[in-house]
């Protein structure tokens, strides 16, 4: 599912924020710790030059040996850690001891030829100074809910003459609007696109335009020598007995054709035109079928392919009777192509028209192409037949769906509107 570009900016700009809020949350914690260092730095460099000219002054005040240690350790009121026998060796300046989870800063200078520790236990300032961070940590926290708003806010801002380009072009596209109006937008970038979108929707209406007329004067050029055919065919007609069965058959089959030719070169100016599609009747289904095989007659008894219709005599549906004959046609021109010596059955069952073959098949890669107009998987490939059958059921609203496999032949399933008969 596809989200709305509002969507998008919103977390973009939420996203933003919240990395700033938390960036400038680390950086501030970060700095504050830098500054609590070189303030306890500050404080235990001023507490040691008073104690060591209070200790120049009077000797006696001097702290006692530790025995262990070999060195005068001196503690701040209310230090009680016991240092271990490694820190002896600390040179002077100021060290961090870890007693346990309890950090004790060691400040070592000399005295005459003696080293002087003296021990401090800025714990509980510290805890006060990390309460205190992990306050201003959780007040950040509070801006989630406000920096949601405001980018969802800011985002409609942003977007907004995108979503009302966009409301444009569906009214274009409607039919309910001839072109943008590009001086509504005040931001470059979309007033450029509003006019690509007029100048892309002129040239489109150009080309459908000539592309109309270009139809509509094929279709009369072919209809002229088609109904000339047929008219000559209804000539023969009289004549037809004295010139023997396979004349007469040849005959028909032009007649026929020509017939065919007619219906088709319609059903494509209509789709070429974009038309409305043709008012639906009943038709029956089992005499289609049987037109559409005996156009074939000819291939099937060359192919060596036998053709079975299940459909019931009584099965009727609503559609074009052209376009289904059209559709008929390509879907057994297309099973003909691609079965010898085989079978052809049409059946029919609750609105399903299902037309198999035992032919060849076609390969999983090619099916989902079958109706990509001049796709060739194969190397007589699939032309532009069942691109026209999909136009049109997609023009009628039929459902078409297509089974097949390597070497199992191939099932057309066709769903027609089936005409329920009235009993009363």
């Amino acid at each position: 599912m596809r989200r709305s570009l509002r969507l998008k900016v919103a977390l973009g700009l939420f996203a933003a924020a919240i990395m700033l809020l938390v960036t400038q949350a680390v950086a501030v914690r970060a700095l504050a710790e830098a500054q609590e260092e070189r303030l306890i730095e500050a404080i235990i460099a001023d507490d040691m030059h008073d104690l060591l000219e209070a200790y120049r002054a009077d000797p006696g005040l001097l702290p006692p040996v530790d025995p262990r240690l070999g060195v005068r350790v001196s503690r701040e009121r209310g230090v009680r850690v016991a240092l271990p026998p490694s820190a002896a060796s600390l040179s002077p300046g100021v060290h961090e001891i870890m007693d346990g989870r309890h950090e004790v800063h060691v400040a070592v200078a000399m005295f005459g030829r003696e080293r002087l520790f003296r021990l401090y236990d800025f714990g509980p300032y510290e805890q006060q100074f990390r309460d205190g961070m992990n306050l201003l940590l959780a007040g950040t926290a509070l801006f989630v809910l406000p920096a949601i708003w405001l980018a969802y806010a800011l985002s409609g801002i942003l977007v907004r003459q995108v979503a009302g380009l966009a409301q444009q072009v569906r009214a274009l596209r409607a039919g309910t609007a001839s072109s943008i109006d590009s001086s509504r937008y005040d931001e470059r970038e979309v007033a450029e696109l509003g006019e690509a979108v007029n100048d892309y929707h002129r040239r489109m209406e150009a080309m459908v335009e000539r592309e109309k007329e270009f139809a509509a004067n094929v279709s009369h050029e072919l209809r002229t020598p088609l109904t000339a055919i047929r008219t000559s065919c209804e000539l023969l007609e009289p004549v037809a007995d004295s010139l023997g069965a396979k004349p007469r058959q040849r005959l028909r089959q032009i007649e026929q054709a020509a017939a065919d030719m007619h219906a088709l070169t319609d059903c494509l100016l209509a789709l070429a035109r974009e038309d409305a599609a043709e008012p639906s009747a009943p038709v029956g289904l089992e005499a289609a079928v049987q037109a559409t095989f005996e156009r074939f007659s000819d291939r099937l008894e060359r192919q060596a392919v036998r053709w079975v219709s299940a459909v019931p005599p009584d099965a009727r549906v609503e559609a074009d009777a052209s376009a289904l004959g059209i559709v008929l046609s390509n879907l057994v021109d297309n099973a003909l192509r691609h079965t010898r010596a085989g079978t052809i059955r049409c059946s029919w069952n609750a609105g399903t028209l299902c037309i198999e073959d035992t032919g060849s098949g076609i390969a999983p890669d090619a099916l989902p192409h079958i109706f990509e107009r001049h796709y060739r998987a194969a190397p007589d490939g699939f032309g532009i037949g069942l691109a026209l059958v999909k136009r049109i059921c997609d023009r009628y609203g039929w459902r078409i769906e297509v089974e097949s496999g390597v070497g199992s032949g191939t099932r057309v399933r066709l769903g027609l509107a089936e005409v329920k008969e009235d009993k009363a």
